[in-house]
């Protein structure tokens, strides 16, 4: 198949298209990470962005369901340098190409994606439209100048579950495992045991990661899960021992439902941790302000500093927004900092067991240098 990406600002990348024969709008980003692209796929924060790879080599290893993020790919569009020809990996269940085709997403190869970097590193990330069928290419130029991009609106009502529920009852999906050997020389998971989900929570999903909700189990939480939608009644009801503010997808400003409830849970002295959107929810309800960054966050590389340790993390990320420090109330700290731009990636409150991070501890794909923050929210509340 042929395929275009075309820009609002008048660029136009020819390629050959994979995955299924479709067209989409969406804002075009870029993301770093090396590996680790099915998660990227079903992530859901990734609602309507066309996401381009800058790792020439994209496909090697196949899809899993293991690997999932969420229960489907939430990309618009995907554009990489290379599809890798063969899938070697004893795990994989499709090719790369198999998943998107399976899921409605169209893909193109062959496009110069050092050259769109850059354009959208100078430019800032741009509204784009990608198409895998026979589009002309004035009317995909059109599309793309067409399509109104994402500020003021809200994506998480589409990416949400619908009804409450709890995570992995029944202790199959949380483990960690590790591959070994077996005696005739195949590859086995081992599975390590889980500790007693003795501490109940509530967590809201905005367009929650799979492994946000492994890592919490890992570390003993019994987690209820409520729509972006519930009240803060409908989250005391379970009464939880803490609150959870999940990633998603979208302009957090155009979620003053969540601020509100969110605003209402701060009142009630619960211990509160928040990761990328529910950050940037809880800083709202602060009383602060976001605004959209020029081309986001999106790898497995980026530097944050904690200011009051003077550690530096290697993080996970993936957000076009962020917390503007100059609006926040005295009683919030700003404890961490992108060593790239200084922009705020940690916040807590100085009198209530609340605090938050912009980047993605649960990582997948990413370093794992920030997984104790699991850890340090467990300990908040059972100080509490």
């Amino acid at each position: 198949m042929k395929a275009v990406l075309a820009l609002e600002d008048g660029s136009l990348f020819r390629g050959e298209g994979f995955g299924a024969r479709a067209s989409a709008c969406g804002e075009v980003c870029f993301n770093t990470s090396m590996t680790g692209y099915q998660e990227i796929l079903t992530d859901p924060s990734y609602k309507w962005q066309i996401v381009t790879m800058t790792y020439p080599l994209i496909g090697n290893y196949g899809v899993s369901r293991q690997d999932v993020e969420s229960w489907r790919p939430h990309v618009a569009g995907f554009v990489i340098r290379e599809l890798s020809p063969v899938v070697s990996n004893w795990r994989a269940e499709a090719s790369l190409a198999e998943y998107l085709e399976q899921n409605g997403i169209p893909g193109i190869q062959g496009v110069d994606t050092r050259a769109l970097t850059k354009k959208l590193r100078v430019r800032g990330a741009l509204n784009g439209f990608i198409s895998t069928e026979d589009i002309a290419d004035e009317e995909a130029l059109r599309r793309a100048k067409a399509w109104p991009g994402l500020i003021g609106v809200d994506y998480v009502k589409e990416v949400t579950h619908r009804e409450s529920f709890v995570w992995d009852e029944n202790d199959e999906q949380s483990a960690e495992f590790r591959l070994t050997q077996g005696l005739a020389g195949d590859p086995r998971q081992v599975r390590a045991a889980l500790p007693p989900a003795d501490l109940p929570i509530v967590a809201f999903d905005y367009g929650m990661k799979y492994n946000i909700l492994r890592r919490l189990r890992q570390h003993g939480f019994r987690v209820r899960v409520l729509p972006a939608t519930a009240s803060a009644a409908d989250a005391l009801r379970h009464k939880p021992a803490g609150i959870f503010l999940s990633n998603g997808p979208g302009d957090p400003a155009a979620l003053g439902y969540a601020v509100s409830t969110v605003r209402e849970l701060v009142q009630t002295g619960l211990p509160i941790f928040g990761i990328c959107l529910g950050h940037q929810i809880l800083g709202q309800a602060f009383g602060g302000r976001t605004f959209k960054l020029k081309f986001g966050h999106r790898g497995g590389n980026q530097p944050v500093k904690d200011l009051e340790s003077g550690r530096v993390e290697i993080t996970s990320q993936n957000h076009g927004f962020a917390v503007d420090a100059a609006s926040l109330p005295s009683e919030v700290v700003v404890d961490r900092i992108n060593l790239n731009d200084q922009t705020v990636e940690g916040m807590r409150h100085r009198s209530k067991p609340i605090f938050c991070v912009q980047y993605h501890p649960e990582a997948s794909p990413g370093p794992h240098d920030s997984t104790p923050l699991f850890a340090r929210f467990r300990e908040l509340i059972c100080k509490a």
